[in-house]
């Protein structure tokens, strides 16, 4: 789910179109479920990848024309598994329906709220055919992300870790912003990346720019965040948020601020901040150090 700032736009190749079918990649086609929101841009992608055999990652909601649209891409090939990058409702729901339609296993890292059949960590291989995906534990914007790597083509499939033109929302206490930073500064760092094939919106290149303004953007707002706290503290994150979100409207205040408790809570990892309360009380009362 995007965030409530906009970042600078790499997108290459077709726009999303739900429920239409696009090749972005010989080896990867995207479809795009029919569940456009504020949180979710045009629709959460569902990517087909590989040849003669193929993993498809992320089915989304359970969408019955997504599915049908999804099973018509993959056609007669043999599916070697249902992946999810983390279990949020617009990536994970049909995963099950799906991998019951094609008899494969719902690979991913695992989570109390999503039960995966095989579960895949920090250097899992999916086979799809000649090619194969490499699992990357990347957790942040939740504690069970995953982001698959193709090294065959540099393509990195990133589910909510990078998205097109927009911040990602960091929920605590699943989220954590402290480890999303170091998540995004792992794919900035990694010179094997051509591509990012983000969960909403299109294909990215430039990926180390992308994952350089994510870092940027973040040290900022980290900035107003504590620049809110020396003036406006001692104070909860929704007290907060008001100084720290001014740009922010009424419609994502939720959002803006269990951000801003993530920034807080990163401000307390770093020193910079302190909080007597239990780590993950949203009533907690943050100070500057």
């Amino acid at each position: 789910m995007s965030g409530p700032t906009s970042l600078p736009d790499h997108a290459l190749g077709p726009r999303c179109v739900p429920g239409v079918p696009a090749s972005v990649h010989r080896t990867v086609t995207r479809l795009t479920a029919p569940n456009p929101s504020m949180m979710t841009g045009p629709g959460t992608n569902t990517y087909v990848v590989g040849d003669d055999a193929v993993v498809v990652i992320d089915p989304g909601p359970p969408i019955a024309a997504h599915l049908d649209a999804v099973l018509a891409v993959v056609g007669g090939r043999p599916v070697t598994a249902v992946a999810v990058t983390h279990h949020h409702r617009d990536h994970a729901p049909a995963a099950r329906s799906l991998a019951a339609a094609v008899g494969a296993p719902v690979v991913g890292r695992g989570h109390t709220l999503l039960a995966v059949d095989v579960a895949a960590d920090e250097g899992s291989v999916l086979a799809a055919g000649a090619v194969g995906l490499v699992a990357w534990h990347t957790p942040g914007h939740a504690s069970d992300h995953l982001c698959y790597f193709l090294p065959a083509t540099g393509w990195l499939f990133t589910g909510d870790h990078l998205m097109q033109g927009s911040t990602v929302v960091i929920r605590p206490p699943d989220g954590d912003l402290t480890a999303y930073l170091a998540s995004i500064a792992r794919v900035r760092d990694d010179r094997r990346v051509k591509r990012l094939a983000p969960g909403h919106g299109r294909v990215l290149g430039a990926p180390a720019r992308v994952a350089a303004e994510v870092l940027a953007h973040r040290e900022q707002r980290a900035a107003v965040v504590l620049d809110a706290l020396r003036q406006h503290g001692p104070g909860t994150a929704a007290a907060l948020r008001v100084h720290a979100y001014a740009d922010v409207g009424p419609e994502r205040d939720e959002v803006a601020t269990a951000t801003c408790w993530a920034h807080l809570l990163a401000l307390v990892d770093d020193g910079q901040a302190t909080s007597a309360s239990e780590r993950f009380d949203p009533a907690a009362v943050f100070a500057a150090a």
